[in-house]
């Protein structure tokens, strides 16, 4: 996980000979296009601001806004470069840290920039007191860099803080359940099962709202489950489904519940011991009557299921002495 080391420093706050940027450390920090690493600080990254001194306080973002805008930037006359600094008690009032020049009024021009604002409130912590500007240096990927914004490992910036006073704030901050999750979307690339919606579109007409396993359940939470792998064959076979709840898909899909070919009645494996819900299941009958063709592809189910990577199936005798066993 990513941090974020910022310079806040208020009105002293300058980078290529711009005007200033408007912080409010508690709630935003701003930036452009014009800073190093402007594009790389995302959303759900911890952001700790300091004034070179110590550190001001921490959080995460939990959004960015951005925008265009028009930018008047300054550059040295002799070398048009904008690394600068202007002086309050020297005359000439700037000089060059590139070429040395020495000059009272900088060369300027408007540029368009993309303007960028964390904001970070919900999570403030404040850090006055807590870590050094030399401790925080130390933590940086680059400890020497004279960016004004560089990037560091959360997790080295957590034990560091952990270390000290606001340690019990900290943890807080550390949860990483209570950290923003980024969102949006992004395309990905999928294989289509094609003839999906006519297959399940078949077993809802000849099974109607069942799940094969459970009973009655409401159509849009029923899926097509097919009875073997059908990314390894690719086709839909007679009696080759079932409809199956969405959670019983997935824990038959897994081998989890399974049925037993020598008896016809569900199999719980060990590993839902723990939900009553799905133990209940085991030594039942499915809800559905099921045909000659359907107990060929799930005797197949079974033998693929059943091994070493499921436990073995429990020895049935009839359905009420699983139940009273299980209770």
């Amino acid at each position: 996980m990513t941090a974020w080391l910022v310079l806040a420093v208020g009105d002293e706050r300058q980078h290529g000979g711009n005007d200033g940027y408007d912080d409010n450390p508690r709630t935003h920090y701003s930036w452009d296009s014009t800073v190093p690493n402007h594009g790389k600080i995302a959303v759900g990254d911890v952001i700790a601001l300091w004034d070179k001194k110590e550190l001001i306080g921490v959080s995460v973002i939990h959004a960015i806004d951005t925008a265009v805008e028009q930018k008047t930037v300054y550059f040295c006359p002799e070398c048009r470069k904008a690394d600068f600094k202007r002086r309050t008690r020297l005359t000439p009032a700037c000089r060059c840290n590139k070429c040395g020049a020495l000059f009272d009024e900088p060369g300027s021009k408007v540029k368009t920039v993309t303007t960028y604002r964390s904001r970070h409130g919900r999570t403030w912590i404040d850090g006055r007191g807590l870590l050094t500007g030399r401790q925080l240096r130390a933590l940086c990927d680059s400890p020497d860099s004279q960016l004004s914004m560089r990037s560091a490992r959360w997790e080295k910036l957590r034990d560091a803080l952990l270390a000290t006073e606001g340690a019990d704030q900290v943890s807080t901050l550390a949860g990483r359940e209570r950290l923003p999750i980024p969102g949006g979307h992004r395309t990905v690339q999928t294989k289509a099962r094609i003839g999906q919606p006519q297959f399940r579109e078949r077993l809802l007409q000849e099974q109607g709202e069942l799940c094969a396993i459970t009973g009655p359940a409401p159509a849009c939470v029923l899926e097509a489950a097919h009875l073997y792998s059908y990314a390894d064959s690719g086709e839909h076979h007679d009696f080759g489904g079932l409809l199956l709840r969405r959670d019983i898909h997935r824990l038959f899909d897994l081998g989890h519940l399974a049925i037993d070919p020598a008896t016809g009645l569900l199999d719980a494996a060990d590993s839902l011991d723990a939900y009553p819900d799905y133990v209940r299941l085991h030594g039942q009958k499915p809800a559905y009557e099921l045909q000659v063709g359907h107990r060929v592809w799930l005797a197949e189910h079974w033998y693929s299921h059943r091994s070493a990577s499921i436990p073995a199936p429990r020895a049935v005798a009839d359905s009420e002495a699983v139940n009273s066993a299980r209770s």
